[in-house]
């Protein structure tokens, strides 16, 4: 049976590069926290100005109905109008018809 060759472990190698792992594992977990915070923060601004977006939508669309209101009630006004000044027009019974 063929054995493999025993190989011999430099323990304080061994040891000090599982210490440069733990390190860089620690700094990229920490630099991992920042970043999620940075994004928390960025989210929760997006957020305050989608909701300032949105109360400035809903403002424009509330002047937009009052606006159309106000034409539609103008062209009721003067068909009003219109329809008085023709009742109050006299005409001439002897003239012909147009």
């Amino acid at each position: 049976m063929w054995r493999r060759p025993l190989v011999r472990v430099d323990v304080v190698r061994s040891w000090q590069y599982a210490r440069e792992q733990f390190a860089a594992l620690t700094a990229e977990r920490d630099q991992l926290k920042r970043d999620l915070e940075w994004t928390r923060r960025d989210l929760a601004w997006a957020e305050q100005n989608v909701c300032e977006l949105r109360e400035a939508i809903n403002e424009l669309l509330a002047a937009r109905r009052a606006r159309q209101a106000a034409e539609d009630e103008l062209v009721r006004l003067y068909r009003e109008r219109d329809i008085e000044r023709a009742r109050k027009a006299e005409r001439d019974p002897a003239a012909p018809l147009q």
